[in-house]
């Protein structure tokens, strides 16, 4: 990764603001709030299912940290999600 090499972050927060992102647009934009949540939370499937596949491209590991911080960024962008969506609705 040259391009965010120089910049020195840590993949952690990489990991975390990723799954933020991920999480937490399905729960403002989907009509059922329901179901924004749970697409939202199921983000942290994908985040574990990519982090599994790491086991098998050469020169990668996985580590517990990386899935750590793919949770906390689903759990953050899922429950910031839901004030800015009812935000979003008064407007």
């Amino acid at each position: 990764m040259v391009g965010i090499g120089p910049l020195h972050v840590n993949d952690k927060v990489m990991h975390f603001g990723a799954c933020l992102a991920l999480s937490l647009l399905p729960v403002i934009r989907f009509r059922d709030r329901r179901r924004g949540i749970v697409v939202g939370l199921s983000m942290f499937v994908l985040g574990i299912l990519m982090e599994a596949g790491q086991q098998f491209s050469p020169g990668r590991a996985v580590e517990l940290g990386d899935v750590l911080a793919k949770g906390a960024g689903v759990s953050c962008g899922t429950l910031l999600g839901l004030p800015i969506r009812t935000l979003i609705a008064i407007l």
